[in-house]
């Protein structure tokens, strides 16, 4: 994985850019929102390795399957 960095005064920041798989609905967004509200270091964890927007699209299609099945 090729990273780069950014000067910000004496610190290195990396370029980081969140990729979107496919959007995302009401429950992969209200994951998102609870994972960066009350799981900071997990929310971390997944922007770092590029996997959010793909656990929230999870996150929503298995709450779709559940929403249809109680239906």
């Amino acid at each position: 994985m090729n990273i780069t960095y950014r000067q910000n005064g004496d610190y290195l920041i990396p370029n980081i850019v969140i990729r979107k798989t496919k959007p995302i609905g009401h429950y992969g967004r209200l994951r998102k929102a609870y994972l960066e509200m009350h799981r900071p270091i997990l929310f971390n964890e997944l922007v770092l390795s590029d996997k959010l927007f793909e656990h929230c699209a999870e996150i929503e299609e298995a709450a779709r399957n559940r929403m249809e099945l109680i239906v």
